[in-house]
């Protein structure tokens, strides 16, 4: 049955509008179709990319904050109402925010016709699909629409206080083994021990999956919200006791304070995520105050993880590969190159270099700095490859004048682990034709040596195929004596750390001087690294290692360097004699 109005001007329409909208969070809108005049609530223009609450040209003016793909279904529905073939819009699609970002909306309305039975109205109500709700009924709590709102009441310059987000630890496995029910039911008694910890004046928000939010703006300081922390550990403890341990968690929290500090809810909402991040980081069931200093070094890193990830996708542009030689104990002679990774990245990022066509200035990253990033996060797979296979081809160019000369190359323990070492190594000498005995490979440890099935099939599969296995970092406290017996390497490579503890201390002497004289009757040759002055040399050369390795020699030099530094020395030395 059509719905009639008589003699109802527009500006009655908006006036209603305006008079209700302050008592609703959504949305109330009326499309005049016979004028094609919109208007809807005036916060909306707050929200989304609105010319204002009320304009002319509907139709036309869609097109500035309606999502572009979603115009057609729109206007096809309203179509249908214009043709009197529907009397009802209930509609799912997008506007934009003023960021240009798609915001899912429901739209709903009912059509108002004229005396003659003409369309005439569509009035209804908006409101986002995807918003926050202000409250959770699973733990009782505020939501973050709660928090927000309560955040948008605050001063701009926040008092002093804290601030804590909490994070269940492992929810994940709760839910995994006791269902999802279970876990919603922990989440609420989860709330009520923390609700049992807390002091008059603090608030007590759900955020997001197992999170929670305390605000404190009562002039407590971070001493007391360790404190408070403590009280919730305890009463979470309490609860698993009284339970008889049916399920143990912890749980983490990152605290931030308020004193001096501005009202930037989605700034603090971040620094308060790093925040809990770092605590869990550290091992969870802890808790971590925000200090700018580390949140500094973190963006540091991600943007450097975003530098390293440009690099290989861009043909490892700013990877170098630097060549450090590994020299005979009593000749001194050129044995083999130990490749380095190095990364290089513009000293100013917004530069483009000269009117000349100079290049930009280029810094060198800390191996110790890159290279944990490219392991945590498996980008070591495909630069590692590209190291073995770079430097693989230049030992072969090296061998056209310096015969026998042998590459030394690095494996992360993440590429033993999850990638086909065996066929990535074989793969590299049939591309470059290099020899298996002039390749060394060693293994590169990180944290931890595991003697695992899948490594030990690795270490003998590299041996069958001829490349020298070495045990590199030996005496830095990860590799074991039994190593040597259970991997039977090639040979081993004395950390630098150790080498400089042998030359101060006599018994650091004695047992480096035991370690060698092992290796040599088990057959396995040792190299010495960190030599750095003729003193180092002579001392540690009384104990007739096999091989020496130090900036005495030579630092890592790129490989143009190093090719007229070493192999085009020797070069020329073959031809005087």
């Amino acid at each position: 049955m059509n719905r009639v109005i008589h003699g109802v001007p527009k500006e009655t329409m908006e006036y209603m509008i305006r008079l209700f909208s302050p008592t609703m969070d959504d949305y109330l809108y009326v499309l005049d179709l016979k004028e094609d005049y919109y208007m809807i609530s005036p916060q909306a223009v707050e929200r989304f990319r609105l010319p204002g609450d009320h304009f002319y040209h509907a139709r036309g003016t869609h097109r500035t904050f309606v999502y572009a793909e979603d115009l057609k279904i729109l206007w096809d529905d309203i179509d249908k109402i214009c043709a009197g073939q529907a009397e009802n819009h209930n509609l799912d699609y997008r506007w934009l925010d003023h960021q240009g970002n798609p915001v899912w909306i429901n739209c709903r309305g009912l059509v108002l016709h004229e005396a003659d039975g003409t369309p005439k109205y569509l009035i209804g109500c908006i409101n986002e699909i995807g918003k926050k709700q202000k409250a959770d009924n699973v733990s009782g709590l505020m939501g973050e629409g709660g928090l927000w709102q309560y955040a948008k009441e605050c001063p701009d310059r926040l008092p002093a206080g804290f601030i804590i987000r909490l994070g269940i630890d492992d929810l994940s496995v709760v839910n995994g083994s006791m269902g999802m029910n279970y876990g919603d039911y922990l989440l609420k008694e989860t709330a009520n021990c923390i609700q049992r910890a807390m002091e008059p004046g603090q608030k007590l928000f759900r955020l997001v999956s197992d999170q929670f939010i305390i605000t404190d703006l009562t002039g407590r300081s971070v001493s007391d919200a360790r404190l408070l922390y403590n009280r919730i550990r305890y009463e979470i403890a309490c609860w698993i006791e009284t339970h008889q341990y049916q399920t143990v968690f912890t749980i983490s929290a990152g605290i931030i304070d308020t004193k001096d500090r501005m009202n930037d809810y989605d700034q603090i909402l971040k620094f308060l995520e790093f925040a809990l991040n770092e605590a869990k980081r550290e091992g969870k069931n802890e808790c971590y105050l925000f200090q700018k200093e580390d949140y500094h070094a973190w963006v540091h890193r991600q943007k450097l993880r975003k530098q390293l990830l440009h690099a290989v996708n861009n043909g490892f542009c700013g990877f170098e590969i630097y060549y450090q030689p590994i020299m005979h104990t009593r000749e001194h002679s050129l044995v083999s190159a130990e490749a380095l990774m190095r990364f290089f990245v513009p000293a100013d990022p917004d530069a483009d270099g000269d009117e000349t066509g100079v290049a930009r200035e280029l810094v060198m990253i800390s191996p110790a700095e890159f290279i944990p990033i490219l392991e945590e996060s498996g980008l070591i797979i495909p630069v590692g490859r590209w190291l073995v296979r770079t430097a693989a081809g230049v030992c072969k160019e090296w061998q056209k004048e310096h015969p026998g000369m042998r590459v030394q190359v690095n494996l992360s323990y993440v590429q033993v682990a999850k990638t086909d070492v065996l066929r990535d190594v074989r793969e590299v000498l049939n591309e470059t034709g290099l020899s298996p005995e002039c390749l060394g490979v060693e293994l590169t440890e990180s944290g931890y040596l595991e003697s695992g099935t899948h490594f030990q099939k690795v270490w003998q599969g590299l041996k069958n195929l001829g490349v020298k296995v070495l045990l590199d970092d030996f005496g830095t406290g990860y590799s074991n004596f039994h190593c040597l017996g259970d991997l039977t390497p090639d040979g081993i490579k004395i950390d630098r750390s150790f080498t400089q503890r042998a030359l101060t201390d006599a018994y650091e002497y004695n047992l480096l001087t035991q370690m060698i004289w092992m290796s040599r009757r088990l057959n396995i040759q040792v190299c010495i690294e960190g030599i750095e002055t003729m003193e180092e040399l002579e001392r540690i050369a009384e104990l007739k290692p096999d091989f020496i390795q130090g900036y005495l020699f030579s630092r890592p030099v790129s490989s143009a360097e190093f090719t007229d530094s070493f192999i085009k020395r020797l070069e020329g030395e073959h031809g005087n004699a």
